[in-house]
């Protein structure tokens, strides 16, 4: 069962489980913002046995409105990439600033609280995030001490060793092996994680880049990757959180 709420101004799709909930899920989506593959993840999750709350955290920048599904396609598209660039880091100059981003951490420490009380008082909630969304479930998990778990997918995380000293909860990672950016800065992440004595497991799958899990996107889904991605996410929920 769905329905849309609001959470302070934060507009959350929500997809309620049809048996009791075994804990709450908030899903942070993609640059793209919340378009229906994320809620098709949501009912997923749902399906699954967990009350999930997708915020729409671009609902104020502008962006939803000038991301096609033709932009998005051509991102992908080796043949395409460089041309559109310049226009999409112009699209997503609003969500650069680190006013941007704090706004945006305060949001999701409101749906947190909400999602936290509709799954009553002892319930557990994790984040899993996708892009934009996996780079958040890192910031979630640094400013949210009661986080039980976190799944960031291909997300970026530059939080300082001293930052993420402050992680309480275990985080699983997923990564796509050419994705070159990330990959990048993976080796470094795994040294902060460990000096900060994080539970920190980065799964990293040949062959695919960034987005595999996005099954509407034919230029980056892997299935093979997606399908594996979320048996290990599933499976690391029910250990974390229920």
């Amino acid at each position: 069962m769905s329905a849309e709420i609001i959470v302070g101004d934060t507009p959350v799709y929500v997809a309620r489980p049809s048996f009791e909930s075994r804990g709450g899920i908030i899903v942070i989506h993609e640059v793209w913002g919340l378009v229906d593959h994320i809620k098709e993840v949501a009912d997923r999750f749902a399906k699954e046995g967990y009350m999930v709350y997708a915020p729409d955290l671009l609902k104020d920048t502008g962006i939803e409105e000038k991301i096609t599904p033709e932009l998005q396609k051509d991102l992908f598209d080796p043949e395409k990439r460089t041309a559109v660039q310049p226009k999409l880091r112009e699209i997503m100059a609003p969500i650069q600033s680190p006013e941007f981003g704090q706004k945006t951490t305060e949001s999701l420490k409101k749906v947190f609280a909400a999602l936290l009380n509709e799954t009553d008082s002892k319930g557990k909630i994790a984040v899993v995030g996708y892009c934009f969304g996996g780079t958040y479930s890192y910031n979630l998990a640094v400013d949210e001490p009661r986080l039980a778990a976190a799944v960031p997918y291909y997300g970026h995380c530059d939080h300082s060793v001293e930052e993420l000293r402050q992680i309480s909860c275990p985080i699983l990672a997923f990564y796509g092996e050419k994705d070159e950016a990330l990959m990048g800065s993976l080796p470094e992440l795994k040294n902060r994680m460990h000096e900060a004595e994080v539970d920190f497991t980065a799964e990293v799958y040949g062959g695919t880049g960034h987005a595999f899990f996005n099954d509407s996107n034919p230029f980056s889904y892997n299935q093979e990757a997606a399908t594996d991605a979320w048996q290990k996410t599933l499976a690391f929920l029910s250990n974390h959180v229920g």
